[in-house]
């Protein structure tokens, strides 16, 4: 659908190291959460109060690849992806769901180690490293629009 957008920028620290899967077939996947605070001021009381988002994050392939060797918990992050939502059924057979963002790159806003300096952080993409279609979007086409219900 033409006129649409689902972009996500994000700028947080990652709540714990990276979890790292390698799926049947060898493609790789990295999931990491990161937070992001909003500051306000509390109406009734004056205080400077602070709110904490959580945001799950995964990145597939190459860039799962940069993701666990080079991201560790506590790091300042940029990402860049889409909104992405999972379903899949439970023991009891009720339908789950996740909403995610799927990167498509990355830049590390702080070090990882001490020794490293914040300002010579590479940027990681998607476009570095050589993709093949993930697996949820690998059997789509460019015709599959014919079955749209709006």
């Amino acid at each position: 659908m033409a006129g649409s957008v689902n972009k996500v920028i994000l700028i947080g620290n990652l709540g714990k190291d990276p979890e790292v899967r390698t799926l049947e077939n060898g493609t790789k996947l990295v999931r990491f959460s990161i937070a992001t605070s909003e500051s306000y001021n509390d109406k009734t009381t004056g205080e400077r109060r602070e709110i904490t988002d959580w945001h799950n994050i995964v990145v597939w392939r190459g860039l799962a690849e940069v993701a666990e060797k080079f991201l560790t918990k506590g790091q300042k992050v940029y990402v860049e992806g889409k909104l992405k939502t999972r379903s899949w059924q439970d023991e009891a057979g009720t339908t789950k769901y996740a909403t995610e963002v799927v990167a498509d790159n990355f830049t590390m806003l702080s070090p990882k180690n001490e020794n490293a300096s914040p300002q010579n952080s590479p940027n990681y993409s998607s476009q570095d490293t050589p993709q093949k279609p993930s697996p949820m979007t690998e059997n789509l086409s460019d015709n599959d629009d014919d079955d749209l219900p709006f």
